[in-house]
């Protein structure tokens, strides 16, 4: 009885032990994390708006594919949006937003699509074209061949973006 007992008694301390080294490694780098989650998506608004500070908006106006918002004091906006690709969550991108609401630029935070296939929509700078200027959602789309997923995508952040961006305009220039 005693041998039947022992085995469960050990894996038991063990998986305590291991579960204690992930917490104790979780809180370790949690901070770490945040700063470079943090200076990229500060690098983004600068590779959208060039050198310009921003104010980070606390709220996502309800959308949750919408991780942050950033205002530029000239008015220009960067809607960080993940949406699904090919892959759930595979599109994490900055849009740009000028000072009248349209699509000023379009910059990657992280992309999770099928290399040569689903990443063309971030390599094929064509496509990335086609939304600049836009300022109404429902935007027409020129889907790439072969990255159809990755491409609608696309489209469903920008319009996304645009969609938060005219609903609370008021809000989001106010920085609320």
């Amino acid at each position: 009885m005693k041998s039947n007992i022992m085995p469960s008694i050990v894996l038991t301390i063990i998986c305590v032990i291991a579960s204690l080294l992930l917490v104790f490694a979780h809180e370790l780098t949690k901070e770490n994390i945040a700063e470079q989650k943090q200076l990229r998506f500060n690098s983004g608004v600068e590779s959208l708006f060039g050198k310009t500070e921003s104010t980070l908006l606390e709220s996502n106006f309800g959308e949750d594919k919408v991780k942050a918002i950033a205002v530029t004091p000239d008015g220009k906006t960067a809607v960080q949006v993940i949406a699904d690709g090919y892959s759930k969550d595979g599109i994490n991108v900055l849009i740009g937003i000028d000072e009248n609401g349209r699509i000023s630029g379009i910059e990657f935070v992280s992309l999770g699509e099928t290399p040569g296939l689903g990443s063309k929509v971030r390599d094929n700078e064509d496509f990335r074209q086609q939304f600049y200027g836009e300022s109404q959602t429902d935007v027409p789309l020129d889907a790439i061949s072969g990255a159809t997923f990755s491409s609608k995508g696309m489209k469903s952040a920008i319009d996304t973006a645009l969609k938060v961006y005219t609903e609370n305009k008021e809000a989001i220039l106010n920085g609320k």
